[in-house]
């Protein structure tokens, strides 16, 4: 198992790697041997062709799919290539991916996307908590025009007030400009010590008179809401055993 003690430090120096997020949904009764194979094998094979592992993720609550979220970096979107090529044609990785697909494919569906890290984000390290917590993954869509001022209302306010009210900022990410809605998209991972706490600092946060005032001015300044009518997608993710990202 892959673990790196170091959490991230906001407003450090910017991030510039390249960062992916993978979506895999496992076939039907295929999740866990999709899981024993990133265990086993994935992760470490990643980081010999000189991907950086950031954290893996699964549903966490009721009626939740069969599913991992995944995010690695790279150097570059160069390296990436680079890198998934040589891991493809990595002997170890054929043996393994053979062996474990003798009684089918273990995925179904793949998504991916390509992320930079948010000037507010600063460095993106793998990051491990003091004890159990759940991870909040927060997607938004802005307005027409008005990404540019959510991240600004994230770097100058909503950083701050989250940790004033106990959530853990980890990771804040928008697309890089060769992908769909890159105008117009935020992605980022919260940490909660559950999801009861997450409900109460949330709540706290809305009615804090610093967020209220925020987003009035923002909002004035935009001449309306920054994000799209049901543009805020809340998931709430629990770290595999393998995760570097705990």
């Amino acid at each position: 198992m892959l673990l790196l003690a170091a959490a991230p430090l906001l407003m450090a120096e910017n991030d510039s790697r390249v960062f992916e997020m993978r979506i895999y949904y496992a076939a039907p009764g295929k999740l866990e041997a999709m899981h024993a194979r990133f265990r086993d094998h994935t992760c470490k094979l990643f980081e010999k062709h000189g991907m950086t592992n950031i954290g893996y993720w699964v549903p966490e609550g009721e009626n939740k799919e069969a599913k991992l979220v995944y995010v690695l970096a790279y150097p570059s979107r160069e390296a990436r290539e680079k890198s998934w090529k040589a891991f493809q044609n990595d002997s170890d990785w054929k043996t393994a991916y053979a062996a474990s697909e003798k009684g089918g494919k273990l995925v179904a569906k793949a998504e991916v996307l390509f992320m930079s890290a948010t000037d507010y984000s600063g460095a993106i390290n793998a990051a491990v908590g003091k004890g159990p917590r759940v991870f909040e993954l927060r997607t938004y869509t802005a307005s027409k025009g008005n990404l540019g001022g959510l991240n600004a209302r994230f770097r100058d306010h909503t950083l701050k007030l989250f940790s004033k009210h106990g959530m853990t900022n980890l990771f804040y990410w928008n697309l890089t400009k060769d992908q769909k809605n890159a105008d117009s998209t935020l992605i980022y991972i919260l940490a909660h010590a559950s999801r009861d706490a997450a409900k109460a600092s949330f709540d706290a946060f809305r009615l804090d008179p610093d967020w209220m005032a925020a987003r009035k001015a923002s909002e004035e300044k935009a001449g309306g809401s920054l994000t799209t009518p049901d543009g805020v997608k809340s998931e709430f993710l629990r770290a595999t055993d393998y995760s570097t990202t705990r």
